[in-house]
């Protein structure tokens, strides 16, 4: 599925340009000194691919080594878990483009 949504992975250079194109990339909210928003994810992107790395994300944090060390170190910062779990997205996001780049399993 994931070969299929990325159109295997040929129109990007970088794990950043994948994971905007996912809609995965945090927009700061600020204007000037009056406005501190807290800074969400974009969601301009392919929302099917979005869920599908947030729903894959679950099972990461427990089977993936990279992904539980980012959660685990992440989580005792005190961030919230939702915000943790679109990290370890991102994180899945560029594992797959590496492996899919670089050929090797």
């Amino acid at each position: 599925m994931l070969v299929v949504l990325t159109d295997s992975f040929k129109r990007f250079n970088s794990g950043g340009e994948l994971c905007s194109y996912a809609g995965l990339t945090p927009i700061i909210r600020k204007s000037g000194s009056s406005v501190n928003g807290r800074s969400r994810i974009s969601k301009i992107g392919n929302q099917k691919l979005r869920n599908l790395l947030f729903m894959c994300s679950f099972n990461a944090c427990k089977y993936n080594k990279a992904c539980s060390a980012i959660y685990e170190r992440i989580v005792a910062k005190g961030k919230r878990k939702k915000l943790v779990l679109i990290t370890v997205c991102n994180k899945l996001l560029k594992q797959c483009f590496a492996i899919a780049k670089s050929s090797k399993p």
